[in-house]
């Protein structure tokens, strides 16, 4: 047949333009998609002379091979596969939209023996095209298992596309591409070099089945050399675990992670059924530096069908889970025409679904089985997993159930709700805690008074997230969870007749005193009343119950959200001596002076307590200056 001339397809034209300039972001994965085609051909080769004994094709060494002619400029990707027939490469490659693995499946599943074939991926086509942002032409010589005669295709990818027939060529498919020149400043490199073409093969391809081999004269080198196999084929997810080692999975993950220190917990998935996939993922022994910046990337590489396709890929395991390190290689996914992007479905939110309840899984059985290596895990990734307690609403009790805090109960060693909830006694119906900085500050801050005093155990929370995800949680097992700081505290339960007349005398002796400091200190505080919580200090300060604490202002305000200051309530101490004193010079003096800077000092002392400022840093330390020199 003699050479002919034909047009492209007009969606095929457009998007040829579109593949050559702004399909894809990076070039160098026009080689990503070739030995992709040519994988899959090598695929469907073995599948067809499964199904066919009398298929008159090679399959003893089925391999890829790129030959690099640095001389001539040429890369050609070629296979030994199923190749393809005069009307098969007038039909994937002029038309758009057209996969012929697609096909193929649809006829094997026809024929009822679709067995080993769920793993095939592709778009011919499409994926052939991405030779053309790195190639003045691109010629295509293949040659149909099973037939005597080939194809050969070329073009130059300006409208229109040659086809004739050949009769010399080897079973499968080679595309020889002729290079454009190399352009640094446009991201395009000398793909004559075998370094680059190794470093591509390695990052894309290092996993694919069958073997990469590098053949012919590169432009870094003086002669040909011998056939070199570039890919490891060593996809450690998809092989038996009893086949792998703990150093092959120990050096695979420092090859994704980065990290030269070994992981705390290895963890293996796969999933059957109507949507397969296997998962290889890492727990770290340690945080990253960048964990809680702002665009900190992730580390669940994903593949399809053993091919690279995102390094960073978020969708895959929710941001709680953002330290996890690993690989997800499904048979299938909805990308779009790049392989770049992930497309929402219901396979992504499956997979993510899965693999966070496999995580948490594990942390739970830590838990239990190697109490060490979870401590360091919450030691190291608590406050990021109690995020989870906010955002996830699904995993929640999952989460709870892994978590632990410090509490009062032990001085060195941590709580679960569960336990503290166990050794609650009966009666109380309250799982107390209480946010701070540090466990030493906590300890010592007036609001822990009354509970050490009665011996209620407190958990002691100092992630800063810990502000937030007690009040989007609100209760375990019935039990609500409450702020030592905020609200009226009240541990004695239910009080006898003497206990109320007592509080009752009380609240009448201090009335005065607490009408006049609610006015007097009326732009600082929202209420002064009598304090059940302290046995030691004269003040403290507390939030209402539904107000936001001081701390959660900040970090709103840190994130750019600007909150209104909520009022905070001075409560005294009327056991205390200079609460005692104060409410004595309040009745008996008319010269309210030194009353009124008392009564500021002890507000001022109760805000320093809890570890904030004064408002006025400045009167604050003229008063106590002015009382110091007093008394000398």
């Amino acid at each position: 047949m003699p050479t002919e001339t034909f047009e492209f397809q007009v969606e095929a034209r457009q998007l040829l333009q579109l593949m050559i300039h702004s399909v894809y972001s990076n070039k160098d994965v026009f080689l990503r998609e070739l030995v992709s085609n040519a994988s899959d051909a090598l695929d469907k080769l073995r599948l067809a002379a499964l199904r066919d004994d009398t298929l008159d094709a090679d399959v003893t060494d089925l391999h890829i091979e790129l030959d690099i002619d640095s001389d001539a400029r040429t890369l050609t990707v070629r296979d030994n596969g199923i190749g393809m027939s005069y009307d098969e490469v007038t039909r994937l490659i002029g038309t758009i939209a057209n996969s012929g693995t697609a096909a193929f499946l649809k006829e094997l599943r026809e024929a009822q023996d679709g067995d080993g074939t769920d793993g095939l991926i592709g778009q011919f086509g499409v994926g052939f095209y991405s030779g053309f942002m790195v190639a003045d032409e691109v010629t295509l010589v293949t040659r149909r298992a099973g037939e005597t005669q080939g194809t050969r295709w070329s073009s130059r990818g300006e409208g229109t596309y040659t086809l004739e027939t050949v009769d010399e060529a080897p079973q499968g498919t080679a595309v020889t591409l002729h290079l454009k020149p190399a352009d640094t400043e446009n991201q395009l490199h000398d793909y004559t070099s075998a370094w680059k073409v190794k470093e591509i093969v390695k990052r894309y391809s290092d996993f694919i089945t069958w073997p990469i081999r590098l053949v012919g004269k590169a432009g870094d080198d003086d002669e040909p050399g011998e056939a070199e196999t570039l890919n490891s084929m060593k996809a450690l997810w998809a092989r038996p675990r009893d086949e792998v080692s703990e150093d092959e999975y120990q050096e695979l993950y420092k090859h994704l992670s980065h990290d030269w220190r070994e992981p705390l917990e290895t963890i293996r998935f796969q999933a059957e059924g109507t949507f397969e996939y296997q998962a290889l993922l890492f727990v770290p022994s340690h945080a990253p530096h960048d964990l809680f910046t702002q665009g900190q990337r992730r580390g669940v590489q994903l593949y399809v069908k053993r091919v690279f396709i995102m390094d960073d890929c978020e969708e895959l395991l929710p941001p709680y889970l953002r330290f996890v390190k690993g690989v997800v290689d499904a048979a299938d996914l909805s990308l779009n025409v790049s392989r770049e992007i992930l497309q929402q479905d219901r396979h992504i939110r499956m997979i993510q679904r899965r693999l966070t309840k496999k995580v948490l899984a594990t942390v739970k059985d830590m838990m239990a089985s190697a109490p060490d290596r979870y401590a360091t895990l919450w030691r190291e990734f608590g406050a990021v997993l109690k995020e989870g307690l906010i955002t996830d609403s699904d995993n929640r009790d999952a989460i709870l159930a892994v978590a632990s805090f410090a509490s009062t109960h032990d001085a060195e060693a941590p709580a679960t709700l569960k336990q503290y909830v166990e050794r609650m006694p009966d009666g109380q119906d309250t799982v107390w805690f209480m946010t701070g900085e540090s466990r030493q500050a906590m300890e010592a801050s007036p609001h822990m008074e009354a509970f050490r005093a009665k011996g209620v155990e407190v958990l002691l929370l100092t992630d800063p997230v810990d502000e937030v995800w007690t009040d989007a949680v609100g209760e375990y097992e019935g039990k609500r969870l409450r702020s030592v700081t905020k609200g009226e505290i009240d541990l004695d339960g239910d009080q006898d007749e003497k206990d109320d007349a007592g509080k009752d005398r009380r609240g009448e002796e201090y009335a005065g005193l607490l009408g006049w400091m609610t006015e007097h200190l009326g732009e600082d505080v929202k209420e002064v009343r009598l304090s059940s919580r302290l046995t030691v200090s004269p003040a403290c300060v507390v939030s209402d119950a539904d107000d936001l604490t001081p701390a959660l202002e900040n970090m709103y305000r840190a994130m750019g959200q600007e909150v209104p200051r909520a009022k905070r309530i001075l409560e005294l101490n009327p056991e205390h001596q200079l609460v005692k004193a104060l409410n004595r010079a309040w009745t008996e003096r008319e010269d309210r002076t030194e009353v009124t800077e008392t009564a500021e000092l002890l507000h001022a002392l109760a805000v320093l307590a809890e570890g904030g400022r004064p408002q006025e840093p400045a009167r604050f330390v003229k008063l106590v200056a002015d009382r110091l020199e007093r008394t000398l």
